[in-house]
Parts: structure tokens; sequence; C-alpha cells
């Protein structure tokens, strides 16, 4: 299984839990009942009958302590270490969001030969159904994430029930409708945008991850540089930088890679074009000591560097 597969396959498992999790009820938090759903038992501080009953404040702390400060400190520790090591490697492996993104990315280069509305076309395509098509895609793409957010809120069962019958009430129509109308906004016009400026969780993976000068990142071999600019001759464009969804500077340092998902298409994308080269690609996944000539000063190669110029 390559690197892809495997990132694809992880992509599919996990947006197939996003999807089913609340009809499984894996977790959900239900509004009616005002508790967690976890693994299908009901998980409450369990202190209602100390708050009205006046029981003990030191057996209410300790229920705090162990069902809420404990599971909530581990989880931050746990995912802290991983975000470290890694840097936002929940958006390239796991998001439900990059994944949708990635997905209108592939369909709108098919139907429209680009990736984003804001990129010009390699090759114009003026007709109404290609964008018919993308426009259909995400809106009902984004349908599904409405739909799927609700049901973590309320009885997914009864909601899907009420959605196949038309008998939604007014609240959760109007989450869906409102919710359907934002994500289709966000799918075709700022899913980048959004995933570089717009998603908390992003920025706060890419902060902690720009703090560890030894964290997984994509680094180039400027030694072999000459092979690079062959492959830019002959392609007329940067096949690695146009495998990016986030559409970034794959080659660069790392402060110009600050929103990196880790989706490494970039180092699958020069792979590819290097396969007959005995050398391999010149992009790598790369940690430790080798991380930390991507994490270089701006200054610090500025003499003797190998320029790369695009011939167009």
């Amino acid at each position: 299984m390559t690197l892809q597969q495997a990132r694809i396959s992880s992509k599919v498992a996990f947006f197939a839990l996003f999807l089913f999790a609340p009809l499984l009820d894996i977790f959900r938090y239900d509004v009616d009942l005002g508790h967690i759903i976890l693994f299908g038992h009901a998980w409450t501080i369990s202190i209602d009958s100390i708050l009205y009953g006046g029981g003990d404040s030191l057996d209410a702390a300790i229920k705090i302590f162990a069902r809420v400060l404990l599971p909530g400190m581990a989880f931050v520790a746990i995912t802290g270490v991983l975000i470290w090591k890694f840097g936002r490697i929940y958006c390239g492996w796991l998001c439900p969001h990059f994944s949708v993104v990635e997905l209108v990315n592939d369909l709108m280069l098919k139907q429209l030969n680009r990736v984003t509305i804001w990129e010009k076309a390699s090759i114009a395509n003026k007709r109404i159904i290609p964008r018919v098509i993308v426009a259909v895609a995400a809106i009902a793409m984004a349908f599904v994430w409405a739909v799927a957010l609700v049901s973590y809120l309320v009885n997914p069962t009864e909601l899907l029930t009420n959605l196949v019958n038309f008998n939604l009430g007014f609240g959760s129509a109007l989450f869906i409708t409102v919710a359907t109308i934002v994500f289709s906004a966000d799918f075709i016009f700022a899913r980048h945008l959004f995933c570089k400026y717009g998603c908390a969780l992003g920025l706060f993976q890419s902060l902690i991850w720009m703090a560890n000068k030894k964290a997984m990142v994509i680094k180039f071999d400027r030694k072999r540089a000459k092979a690079c600019r062959d492959c830019i001759n002959e392609h007329g464009y940067k096949p690695c930088d146009q495998a990016c969804p986030m559409r970034l500077p794959t080659r660069n340092m790392k402060r110009a890679k600050f929103t990196c998902t880790q989706c490494v298409q970039c180092v699958s994308a020069c792979a590819s074009v290097q396969k007959a080269n005995p050398d391999g690609g010149l992009l790598a996944w790369v940690n430790g000591k080798e991380a930390l000539e991507v994490d270089r000063p701006a200054g610090k190669y500025k003499e003797n560097e190998i320029e790369i110029k695009e011939v167009k």
C-alpha cells in the first residue's frame, strides 16, 4: 500500500465514522437528555443528587475531576504530543472538511481545469454543464455535512426518519437549511481560505507545529535542484506545487508552509515525476535533525543558493 493509498483509506474510514458515529451511538450529545452518549452509554458527571440533595462537596469534586478534568487533560496531552511531532496531520489524514476540500478540488480540476475558482484554468472551459456538476456536488456535500452535524445534537434515528418523510421540526429544518447554504459557499468559494485562515483547530495545530523545529516537515533536496529545474522545463509548471491542495510553495522553508496539512501529495507527485531517476524524488517527509534545515532563517542560504527559474 502506497502512502497516498493509506491516507485515502484513513480519510474514508474517518469520514464514515464522522457520519455514522451518532447513528451508532458511538458519540453524540443529546440536547433532550442533556448529556453525552459515549459508546451507547450515558456519560454524565452524576452530581445531581449532590446539587439538589445537599450531598458531600468532596464527592462532587472527585467526580468532576475524574469524569471531566482528567479525561480532558489526557485528551489535550495526547493530541498536543501528536501535533508537536506531526503538525496538522489530522487535517491531511482524517479531517472530514479537508476530505471534501480534496474531493471538490479533484472534481473541479477534471471539469474546469483548475482546483479553485480563484486560479486561472490551464485550458479555458466556458461550458455550463461542468459548472453545474461542480455546484451540485458541492451543495450535496454541504447538505450531508449539515445533516451530520444535526445528528450529533438530536436523536439521529428520529432525525433521518423525519427527513425521509419531509416532517422535520422547525429547529432541525432551520439548522440544516442555514448550514447547507454556509457550507455550499465554503466548498465552492472559500474552502482553501477556511483551512488556511478560518479554522481555529488548524491554526492551533500550526502554531504548535511551528514551535517545534524538529517536527515532521517536507524537505527539498537542494543539492539536486537541477533535476527540479529540468522537471519545470519539461512540464511548464511545478507538479509538486500543483499537487498541493492548500496551494503552498512546497519546496520553500517551513514558515512559508505554515498551513501544511501533511498530506504529502507533493512528495507523491515528485516521486511520480522522478520515477525513472535512480535517486528518487527531491521531496521527502523528514523530522529530527533533517527538519532543522527546513526551519532555517531566511538568510541562511542567501549565498551560493541555487536559483530555479521557471521557463514560460
